[in-house]
């Protein structure tokens, strides 16, 4: 990391770690990458408990930085400091620890918002840390019950399949926003059932598609079957990949 980022990343670890309610604090290792990089920036996780600053005072904290917006209910921050773009999620302690540890009764919203979060809890850099919930958490992302696999599992698969009928019909359709949807729609719900299966949360739409091919457990001939239905193969026919499609939903299914 270049020393301004370095510099900004400890102010901000800093004055986070100050405030009351702060449990811990993580840091995407993207972040640790080189700054010059167009999707660079410092990504953070903070997990607390009771309440964290307002949005305001949080502003002020942050000594006023450039175009600081907080999404609505103030749970992220983004602004400029430093001309270094910085991105920060607030999350909950008890929220979080009842989806580590009753994942079942969340199933619906994680199906809804992937397990992308859960991949951050798990292997996002550990920089501030009062106690050891976190390492608990991890423990428990760890030893992920098989019931909770296996429900997420049946949950994305579904998606898919709902997808896949999608992709039958827009395969035949002249609306190209339909076809791009249905497939788009196929492709995340496949992926994510494939990770299901392999018992490992989704990484970032960055990593994402490196990381599903290198998983151990894939349907036959994966890699190529991917990229004909996510590529833009002028020798391709839309209703071939729907086929190539239903090809490999049949053989995510064999997974489980």
């Amino acid at each position: 990391m270049k020393r301004k980022s370095e510099e900004v990343s400890a102010f901000l670890i800093d004055t986070m770690r100050q405030w009351d309610g702060v449990d811990c604090i993580c840091i995407d290792r993207r972040s640790q990458q080189d700054e010059l990089n167009p999707h660079y920036a410092l990504v953070f996780d903070i997990y607390y408990r009771d309440s964290i600053p307002p949005v305001e005072k949080r502003r002020k904290l942050f000594n006023n930085p450039g175009a600081f917006e907080s999404a609505p209910g103030g749970m992220k921050d983004r602004f400029f400091l430093d001309e270094i773009p910085v991105r920060i999620e607030y999350k909950h302690i008890l929220e979080v620890q009842d989806q580590v540890e009753h994942p079942l009764r969340h199933i619906k919203l994680l199906k809804n918002t992937g397990t992308y979060p859960l991949y951050r809890l798990l292997h996002f850099p550990l920089v501030f840390s009062k106690g050891d919930w976190i390492d608990r958490m991890r423990a428990g992302l760890t030893n992920f019950p098989l019931d909770a696999w296996l429900g997420l599992f049946d949950s994305f698969s579904a998606k898919m399949e709902h997808y896949l009928s999608d992709f039958g019909a827009a395969a035949v359709s002249e609306n190209q926003f339909f076809r791009l949807m249905s497939r788009a729609g196929f492709l995340r719900f496949a992926g994510a059932s494939i990770f299901m299966a392999n018992h490992v949360f989704e990484p970032s739409h960055a990593e994402y598609e490196v990381q599903l091919k290198n998983q151990p457990m894939l349907p036959a001939n994966f890699a190529n079957i991917w990229d004909s239905i996510s590529g833009e193969r002028s020798d391709l026919s839309e209703f071939k990949k729907f086929e190539l499609a239903r090809l490999l939903a049949r053989e995510i299914f064999d997974l489980r």
